[in-house]
């Protein structure tokens, strides 16, 4: 027989008591979002985008090892684009480790994400805790005020003055310049572009530069060591966000050992320049105004913001300002290498600038150099895909029914990933030869939404210019001192992956002096 209720303990009824209002509860929670969702459907239209065919349609397990596998050994980018050709779409779904996601390729769904329906999305929690560990809370790890408080306090640092800072860049360009081979040897340009950008980085963000291109300094084995660790967490950071937890679920002791590197070599800077601030700020003030020299810490420490606010600023930034330009530096040389008469056409160029070093005037008027490192970034995005979240239920316009037009449903906390890679390299946006090097196509392309090299709304890349002219003046030098080119591997353009994109084998060349 059952018993009765008054037979059980007074815990036991409240317990039952909670259970069924938290199944009550459940339930009607879910029967108003079901209802929400099913309006939301029917008053725009949605339908649902083809979906990718999982051999583990639970898990996903099958493309996560597809992935890895991609990831470890290069090819990434170009099996995500051939999914999109196998499926015949430019925007589908997928499930990665359980949670069903969307992935698109077309301009106008990016724009919604990055601008129109910015409000609706914010990054994803997967990006998050693959970056928190090494960038803290930055410009690039944060949403709402918080991100917003972090590019007031950073725009600042990208006027134009600070942009057209040539000649301390000078400094380190001439550096490199010296450590390529004059008699005809192979060097890797790859490996020198990522020790520039440490350099040039470190000297305007902390005022004090990592100095590894001079094989003379006796304190450069330091910044090598921070240049190698910075490379490895970001590496790590880049698989775990790309491909998922799983991949990084290992212990990995190297990780942790570098990332406290990374972060006990930016903490002395930080600590020296607040505690400088605050034990003279007058004379501090007075060494600020007659050196002219702008340091991005020092603004930083002005702020009075927590030692560990700035340190978290300074490695988002870091990573930016190093990642970026190298790899963009590396993708064009190594298609310079391979495109004769580009080099001779952008050489030309350089030369009509005189024998000098180019100023900021000369850099901005170089119409081929803007469509080389256009076209560069067309073909070799430096971030190649992106990711948000939807932060509610909302839509996407374009991807849905059977033949894609139609807008598709995306439910609050789903991701929708954009692969800046595949949509750039689309035939049908760019032409049939659309996978071709031609800067020429610039003279006349008029792009929107469908190029997005620094991202696109409000959280475009505040230091775009900074990265360009970093770039086109390191090319300009190149040009005025070596004559030719000559590629000295055979391997193709193919990626290697961290949390930006390079060179997977390196750009390796030989350069003829002038």
């Amino acid at each position: 027989m059952l018993a009765r209720l008054e037979d059980y303990s007074p815990t036991i009824l409240i317990l039952l008591g909670v259970g069924v209002l938290y199944i009550l509860t459940k339930g009607v929670q879910q029967g108003i979002a079901y209802h929400r969702q099913s309006w939301i459907i029917r008053t725009n239209g949605c339908k649902p985008c083809p979906a990718y065919p999982h051999k583990d349609p639970i898990f996903g397990l099958d493309l996560f090892l597809i992935n890895l596998k991609l990831s470890r050994d290069g090819g990434f980018l170009e099996g995500v684009r051939n999914r999109y050709k196998a499926l015949k779409c430019r925007t589908f779904s997928q499930i990665t480790l359980g949670e069903r996601m969307i992935m698109t390729c077309e301009p106008e769904n990016v724009k919604a994400i990055l601008a129109t329906q910015f409000k609706q999305f914010e990054l994803p929690p997967r990006r998050k805790n693959a970056f928190d560990p090494i960038f803290g809370h930055g410009i690039f790890t944060t949403d709402g005020a918080d991100w917003e408080a972090s590019r007031a306090l950073l725009r600042p640092s990208f006027t134009r003055s600070q942009v057209g800072d040539i000649e301390t860049f000078e400094e380190h360009i001439s550096k490199l310049l010296a450590r390529i081979p004059r008699d005809g040897s192979t060097v890797d340009l790859q490996e020198l572009f990522f020790e520039l950008t440490l350099d040039s980085a470190t000297d305007f963000l902390f005022g004090h530069s990592t100095n590894v291109l001079d094989r003379s300094d006796p304190n450069r084995k330091r910044g090598q060591r921070f240049g190698e660790a910075f490379a490895y967490v970001t590496m790590k950071a880049g698989l775990e966000g790309r491909v998922g937890k799983l991949a990084t679920i290992l212990p990995d002791k190297r990780y942790k050992v570098d990332t406290k590197y990374v972060h006990e070599y930016v903490s002395n800077y930080v600590r020296e320049a607040v505690q400088l601030r605050k034990d003279s700020p007058e004379e501090k003030q007075a060494d600020e105004e007659n050196s002219g020299r702008y340091v991005f810490l020092e603004h930083l420490a002005k702020a009075d913001y927590p030692e560990k606010k700035i340190q978290d600023e300074l490695l988002n930034i870091l990573l930016a300002g190093r990642d970026t330009t190298a790899g963009l530096l590396s993708f064009l040389f190594h298609l310079l290498a391979r495109h004769p008469q580009v080099w001779d056409k952008l050489r030309e160029e350089a030369l009509a600038l005189g024998s000098g070093t180019p100023t900021f005037e000369h850099i901005k008027s170089m119409k081929y150099m803007q469509w080389v490192l256009n076209e560069t970034l067309r073909l070799q995005p430096i971030v190649p895909a992106n990711a948000r979240v939807a932060n509610c239920d909302t839509t996407i316009p374009t991807g849905g029914g059977p033949d894609g037009k139609s807008p598709v449903f995306v439910k609050a906390g789903q991701m929708v990933a954009y692969q800046v890679y595949v949509m750039q390299r689309r035939e049908d946006l760019f032409g049939e030869d659309a996978t071709e090097f031609k800067p020429e196509r610039w003279e006349t392309l008029r792009p929107s939404w469908n190029y997005l090299p620094f991202n696109g709304g409000p959280r475009i890349c505040i230091g775009q210019q900074f990265a360009l002219i970093e770039a086109s003046y390191a090319v300009a030098r190149i040009l005025q001192t070596f004559k030719s080119i000559e590629k000295r591997d055979d391997s193709d353009d193919t990626e290697y992956l961290t949390v930006t994109s390079q060179v997977r084998a390196g750009t390796k060349v030989a350069l003829t002096p002038a």
